[in-house]
């Protein structure tokens, strides 16, 4: 009986090194259509990557682990005639007014509790030299730093009673400590913020959620503050939000206290309910004090007072809107349309060398061995149209940062936070290349192992 020529190979310890060798060889007498088949994949693969890569980043939940503990305060007390957002009118605005958050503080059933909002003012100071700059800074009660399980690289955050009266401390991001201090550990040395001296109480390490849960007004997907500062410094400063402040009722707002007085909603509230029983007790604190002001005269609307977790947070907010999910769409359409016509050029490929497999055939090879061959030759053009595919995936990423640069160092917002490759971005490029590709591969590599050898054999 003669011996399958497969069997025992010269130079070859496996089958697969086998087969490898034999697609370098099916490569090198076709090397137009196999490059082609390559960008096809890598152009699919490209854009998919690309567009999961952002919209991976749009969609994250930046504090999963605490995702049920969480929760943000809304209330509505909006005009009485029409809802605050007239395309959504189910939801309450997404900030309190002043009193109204000042009266939910005092709560003492959540763990954690802020209220916060964003100014803007100038810094000056360190040991840098610098000229003043004006920068963004946060105004917030002290509970923001455990809550959001904010990392510190020197120091810490103030205490619950620095917050009011307002103690003169300061809370620096990390880059602005490198600005001011050229990165050195600044704990108790003082800068001048809006002409007042404050302490360096704390330095925080690298932190930028995206997207940036905690205060969705100003963007969803901006940098987070340079400084941060005690609550009680707004009102003492009269600091007045650089975020979002919407009114909808007229009056006469002459001071700052007539401001606080309003109907004007500005501030952010988040409290940290660990468990089912507090957010229950919560949720009937927040009732009946809507039931009071109700009885007052305020909250004309019908109730709807809410506590949101992460999660429900964005999406009432909308983070990831339909053009987004829309373009996702897009992507993986135009992956399918590359990947078919990859499936017509391993068609065309392989029936082009259908004798050489019919002679294979005609000396023992079975059908099996005919499609893993084929499948093998497939998985090397995958992997290469992969590694292609993620080089225009980071170039493309580059661009997109490039086109969103706001010109200023080190400063960066929006779309362009989130162009930026990690490891499960290129662990799924690999995985989803090599998968697609090899499935677009199977009805090629099946179809020429069902050719009859017969056939080729006659025509040799």
């Amino acid at each position: 009986m003669r011996p399958r020529p497969d069997a025992h190979l010269p130079g070859e310890r496996t089958m697969l090194g086998y087969y490898m060798r034999l697609a370098l060889k099916s490569f090198r007498r076709n090397p137009g259509l196999t490059a082609l088949m390559v960008v096809a994949i890598a152009l699919g693969i490209a854009v998919c990557v690309m567009t999961i890569t952002i919209y991976h980043a749009m969609s994250g939940n930046p504090i999963w682990w605490k995702n049920d503990r969480l929760y943000a305060v809304t209330m509505d007390s909006w005009d009485p005639n029409e809802p605050h957002d007239k395309k959504r009118p189910d939801l309450p605005p997404p900030q309190l007014t002043y009193r109204d958050a000042m009266r939910l503080y005092a709560s003492d059933i959540p763990e954690h509790k802020v209220v916060m909002y964003r100014a803007i003012g100038v810094i000056a100071g360190g040991t840098s030299g610098g000229r003043p700059e004006r920068i963004s800074m946060r105004v917030t009660t002290a509970d923001f730093f455990p809550m959001f399980d904010v990392p510190f690289l020197y120091g810490g955050g103030w205490r619950r009673d620095a917050d009011d009266p307002p103690e003169p401390v300061i809370v620096l991001s990390r880059e602005q400590n490198e600005k001011l201090f050229g990165g050195e550990n600044s704990v108790g040395r003082t800068v001048r913020l809006n002409d007042r001296e404050f302490r360096v109480v704390g330095v925080l390490d690298e932190w930028a959620p995206q997207p940036r849960f905690y205060d969705l007004n100003t963007g969803s997907f901006d940098e987070p503050e340079d400084v941060y500062i005690p609550w009680g410094w707004g009102p003492s400063l009269q600091q007045l939000s650089a975020g979002n402040t919407n009114c909808w009722k007229p009056e006469d707002l002459d001071t700052f206290e007539d401001f606080l007085a309003s109907e004007c909603v500005w501030l952010q509230m988040w409290v940290e309910l660990p468990t089912a029983e507090a957010r229950e007790r919560m949720q009937a604190f927040i009732d009946a004090y809507w039931a009071e002001q109700r009885a007052l005269g305020r909250f004309q609307r019908p109730k709807n007072n809410r506590l949101s977790n992460v999660a429900q947070w964005l999406e009432a907010q909308e983070v990831v809107q339909d053009d987004n999910r829309v373009l996702l769409g897009l992507a993986f359409a135009f992956l399918a349309v590359c990947l078919i016509n990859t499936v017509g050029l391993l068609l065309a490929k392989f029936l082009s060398s259908a004798a050489i497999s019919g002679v294979r055939r005609a000396l023992g090879a079975s059908r099996r061995e005919i499609f893993a061959q084929h499948l093998v030759e497939v998985g090397v053009i995958a992997t290469a149209g992969a590694l292609l595919g993620l080089a225009l995936s980071w170039l493309g990423l580059y661009g997109v940062r490039a086109l969103y640069d706001t010109g200023i160092p080190g400063e960066r917002g929006g779309i362009q936070a989130l162009a930026h490759f990690d490891a499960a971005s290129v662990v799924a490029a690999l995985v989803l290349a090599v998968v697609s590709a090899l499935a677009a591969g199977f009805y090629p590599a099946w179809r020429i192992g069902r050719v009859p050898p017969a056939s080729y054999l006659r025509s040799q």
